[in-house]
């Protein structure tokens, strides 16, 4: 995460604050990262060094239509600095933010196949042992780990895979 994302997000969270637009901000960010994140074509094109930053405002104003003002107005001092490549960073860090200000805690929830909605309800019923926040989950897809999941909040981890316990009782008979 560049330094600059990290500041740009900063400025734009304290404008969204202060206007009372924070939640609708908060919304277009998410879209611009998600978004970005799901085309490597726009990625590519908003880092091509080749394409000027007016074609990139354009492109963006056209694929953000009706966004709120203070996204927009990144959008122009992304376009003065010529910084369009770390638009997608910027998102991102905002999301962290305007989380860690509402108390929201992000849980990462690593699982063999797409979380269902019986599993995040456990998973949901062991975050609320461990953290008494706001929680967010985020799912990630690891087939190596064969199934169960591991569940990570902070720098907290709880690891209920049938790999984990595979390798459990590797060392139980082992030992």
């Amino acid at each position: 995460m560049s330094r600059a994302a990290i500041r740009y997000a900063k400025a734009i969270l304290e404008t969204a604050v202060s206007s009372g637009n924070a939640t609708k901000v908060n919304d277009d960010m998410l879209a611009v990262a998600a978004t970005v994140k799901g085309s490597t074509e726009l990625s590519d094109f908003l880092s091509s060094p080749v394409t000027s930053s007016e074609v990139k405002m354009n492109a963006v104003k056209e694929i953000f239509a009706g966004v709120q003002p203070e996204t927009n107005s990144l959008f122009r001092l992304l376009q003065e600095n010529k910084r369009f490549e770390i638009l997608a960073a910027i998102a991102a860090q905002f999301n962290a933010q305007f989380d860690e200000m509402n108390g929201v805690e992000v849980a990462n929830v690593t699982t063999a196949f797409p979380i269902t909605a019986e599993l995040e309800k456990q998973v949901l019923e062991k975050i609320a042992t461990i953290s008494n926040k706001k929680i967010t989950v985020q799912n990630t897809v690891d087939p190596s780990i064969i199934g169960g999941f591991i569940l990570r909040i902070g720098d907290k981890q709880y690891n209920a895979s049938v790999a984990n316990r595979l390798q459990e009782l590797r060392r139980e008979f082992s030992n």
